[in-house]
């Protein structure tokens, strides 16, 4: 079986098992284009964004999406928050030099999640509402030569980076925590990019 059928089972199968999912940091970059993406391929049953506050949608594919409000300084408090959920997506990114190097990965893996899959894309090409003028020009010049050569060692296009999390919570693993990084990101991404369910 071809890689493009195989994806579209694995959808297939994956929509029949009404599994249900939240994502955290859906008013980022990433996970804007992660809920539309969601919503898109139509995989969930239930679809929550949590976050500290409440976002509002203009479009009517939006209209069924959960929104819970929560304090991040007080998490324990909003435990119920992430309860009943099959499947969690965390978008709150930031960039290297504000993040620990491998911090991060420690500290998911202490939690213990059934399955956790860790993604980490090299320059995210999108336009971001904060400004990082040197991120900026790497955009645009990475974003002009991506259309000539092949450099996906360097930049992800943010869409192929939200099909690959979506692809890849419908891929069977038998790993408790993998790492993809922009190679992998690119090849999950890119299975059937231009027909989704």
């Amino acid at each position: 079986m071809g890689e493009l059928e195989n994806i579209q089972n694995l959808r297939e199968n994956f929509k029949k098992q009404n599994k249900s999912c939240f994502i955290l940091g859906a008013s980022g970059a990433t996970g804007k284009e992660l809920l539309k993406e969601i919503l898109k391929q139509q995989l969930f049953s239930n679809v929550t964004i949590i976050g500290r506050r409440k976002l509002t949608f203009e479009e009517v594919a939006y209209q069924n999406v959960n929104q819970q409000v929560v304090d991040f300084e007080k998490l324990d408090e909003y435990s119920a928050a992430f309860q009943g959920h099959d499947v969690g997506f965390c978008c709150l990114g930031t960039t290297k030099a504000k993040g620990g190097a491998g911090e991060a990965e420690v500290k998911i893996e202490e939690l213990n999640f059934e399955r956790c899959t860790i993604f980490k894309p090299a320059l995210i090409l999108c336009d971001r509402e904060e400004s990082r003028p040197l991120e900026w020009c790497a955009r645009k010049i990475l974003g002009c030569l991506s259309h000539v050569m092949s450099i996906t060692a360097l930049s992800v296009p943010i869409s192929t980076l939200a099909r690959a999390m979506v692809n890849n919570a419908v891929i069977p693993s038998d790993k408790k925590v993998e790492l993809l990084e922009n190679k992998d990101i690119h090849m999950i991404g890119n299975q059937d990019e231009t027909k989704t369910s």
